[in-house]
């Protein structure tokens, strides 16, 4: 049987866009994914873009048992883990559920891993690892602080991880540092659909867009940017995905560790990305301005020399082309995957 590479979390929003990158790259793709906060019509629209290359299991990753016979099933020879819950905001208020979830499927599906004698492991991690930051861009050097119960997660993930490399030589795991995804697959058949409200600012604005939702809130108009308006590192969720195979690729070839930020190195302002959705959509966007959220930065953006140097990676796509897609996708899904 041709090897294959196990995606956890398959079915969400950066691990569908990752399956079709790898697939369209000739792998052999099997999904587990337990849809607690996925669709299961994500497959479906999965298999509209590659046909029957993957193989679906839904189970969680916390249990061991079954990893266990997804290992002995398929001939699976490295995996890309981004199975977690990823609201800010709720994570502080449910602590423990992440705990639980993120932490506590590392360490299952490391476990299971180490069982099977598979050792190649690509992590999702996040930009939240740096807290607030202390300079701009930020490279993978800067000083860690988790500033919420979803970053501790993910530095303690991180940790363990450098701590069974130090433990294990065998293991190669290449920890990807994600700033701010955003965008859809360019067909607009998949995309991102968050349940209930919007975390993030992109699908809030394309759900206002589409008219689910009156106005936009813009959250501090008074930090020190050339607006005013927080500025982030803006990833198209294509480019983000297609980090994920050149960091596979290269442990592959290398058998090295490595961490890197991927993101495209430049500041862009709320309300800049809000400004270039209206020129490039025609969709006009109301919005309020209203107080700064506590803990948020004025500013964070990636350096992002390392993923270019070691993994001959660079984002391609502009916030021109992220607004294009993220609308491509929510005119044609209106109500996301319930559409």
């Amino acid at each position: 049987m041709t090897p294959c590479t196990l995606i956890t979390g398959g079915a969400g929003y950066i691990g569908s866009h990752t399956a079709v990158i790898l697939m369209d790259a000739g792998y052999r793709v099997i999904i587990i994914d337990n849809l607690c906060n996925s669709s299961p019509r994500v497959l479906d629209r999965l298999r509209q873009l590659c046909g029957d290359q993957f193989e679906f299991v839904q189970a969680d990753v916390r249990d061991g048992a079954a990893l266990d016979s997804v290992f002995a099933q398929y001939p699976v020879e490295s995996v890309i883990h981004f199975a977690g819950l990823k609201a800010v905001g709720e994570s502080v208020t449910q602590p423990l559920r992440y705990f639980d979830n993120n932490v506590g499927s590392t360490v299952s599906l490391l476990q299971a891993m180490d069982r099977a004698d598979v050792r190649r492991m690509v992590f999702s991690s996040s930009a939240t690892v740096y807290g607030d930051p202390q300079q701009v861009p930020i490279s993978e050097a800067a000083h860690l602080k988790a500033t919420n119960p979803y970053a501790r997660t993910k530095l303690i993930c991180e940790d363990m991880l450098r701590d069974l490399q130090d433990a294990d030589p065998r293991w190669q795991v290449a920890i990807l540092r994600y700033f701010n995804p955003v965008g859809a697959h360019p067909s607009g058949i998949i995309g991102e659909a968050p349940s209930g409200i919007p975390n993030n600012l992109m699908p809030y604005i394309t759900q206002v867009a589409v008219g689910q939702r009156d106005y936009l809130s813009i959250f501090g108009n008074d930090y020190p940017t050339p607006d005013g308006t927080g500025v982030r590192d803006y990833i198209h969720v294509m480019d983000l995905a297609r980090g994920h195979v050149a960091a596979l690729e290269h442990l592959t070839k290398q058998q090295s560790s490595i961490t890197v930020n991927l993101g495209t190195g430049h500041g862009v302002s709320v309300q800049q990305l809000v400004d270039t959705f209206v020129r490039v959509t025609g969709r006009p966007i109301a919005y309020r301005q209203t107080a700064r959220r506590q803990g948020d930065v004025a500013a964070c953006y990636a350096d992002t020399t390392l993923a270019l140097t070691t993994l001959g990676w660079q984002a391609e796509h502009d916030i021109a082309r992220m607004c294009e897609d993220a609308w491509r996708w929510q005119s044609m899904n209106p109500t996301g995957y319930a559409s």
